[in-house]
């Protein structure tokens, strides 16, 4: 056969016209299972009309609300230590975001307290910062999202307080291993499963398990959009990327079982087992041939 006749039409055919591969059996009786189930797949995977792909004036915007971001998060390396409060982060947050004329995206939004969230030990994210003073040993993730001219760009990291144990340092190594190797699947013609992925081999490798509740998500021209990024999943399944997509990749890892609750300030949420839970994050954009990573600083 041709390679024409290798393809399926681009009209549809009835159920009794001659199929389109050249066999002489009718469509019924040939192809058409076959076409309704990839018609299937890609209604599944092709972008949805919610996914906004930036324009190039979004992406300069968004890429000086990420540097912000990571800028911030590079202050605090230098400050975080035992003995501080988490309060203390958010005011330095807080104090940071406004000197450079930007504002702290979580304040107030739907009603957050404060500027940043701070999550530690076995708070999983979304910890709200208080007089809890950081002790040796501790991990704690800081996350910051800036608004540059109404552009969002939001990062985490992970900071070892003091000399950590080597299992709590694992999980942090770890975690944001697993973020890295969901950024390496980003690029045009792979799909958001490819990163879930990735992330889930490698942290169930290492006796991990990955948290369902929480996702990754679309960013920059609102705080919160489509499409969801899962960091578990299989690969070659969901939506196909394409340059100029903008979202974030933050998985939240546990050291036991993946479940988590919500305690009673309806916003923080922790292990169900009281385990050890690290996240990392960043904010990329898929580019024409890759992924370029916005919110790049200086972690460790």
């Amino acid at each position: 056969m041709t390679d024409e006749s290798t393809r399926p039409p681009s009209k549809k055919l009835s159920r009794n016209d001659p199929c389109w591969c050249g066999s002489g059996k009718k469509y019924k009786h040939c192809h058409m299972r076959q076409d309704a189930r990839q018609r299937a797949r890609n209604a599944r995977t092709k972008r949805p009309p919610d996914v906004i792909v930036k324009t190039e004036k979004q992406i300069a915007g968004i890429h000086r609300s990420s540097q912000l971001t990571s800028e911030i998060l590079d202050m605090l390396e230098q400050r975080i230590e035992p003995g501080i409060t988490t309060e203390q982060i958010d005011e330095w947050v807080h104090a940071y975001t406004l000197e450079h004329g930007a504002i702290p995206a979580p304040l107030n939004y739907r009603g957050f307290p404060k500027s940043t969230c701070t999550s530690l030990n076995e708070q999983v994210c979304h910890g709200i910062p208080d007089q809890t003073v950081l002790k040796e040993g501790d991990i704690l993730n800081v996350d910051v999202t800036s608004i540059v001219d109404g552009y969002f760009g939001d990062s985490s990291r992970m900071f070892l307080i003091g000399n950590v144990s080597p299992a709590a340092s694992k999980l942090v190594q770890v975690t944001q291993e697993c973020m890295y190797l969901g950024i390496e699947q980003v690029k045009p013609g792979n799909r958001l499963g490819d990163i879930g992925h990735a992330i889930q081999q490698h942290a169930e490798a290492h006796g991990y398990s990955v948290v369902r509740t929480f996702v990754g998500h679309g960013t920059g021209v609102h705080f919160h959009e489509p499409p969801d990024v899962r960091h578990y999943g299989r690969a070659h399944t969901g939506m196909l990327l394409e340059p100029n997509m903008v979202f974030t990749i933050e998985p939240m890892i546990n050291a036991g079982a993946y479940g988590v609750r919500v305690l009673d300030n309806e916003w923080t949420a922790v292990t169900v087992d009281g385990a050890l839970s690290a996240q990392w994050e960043h904010t990329v954009r898929v580019t024409e041939d890759g992924v370029e990573i916005l919110t790049a600083g200086r972690e460790k």
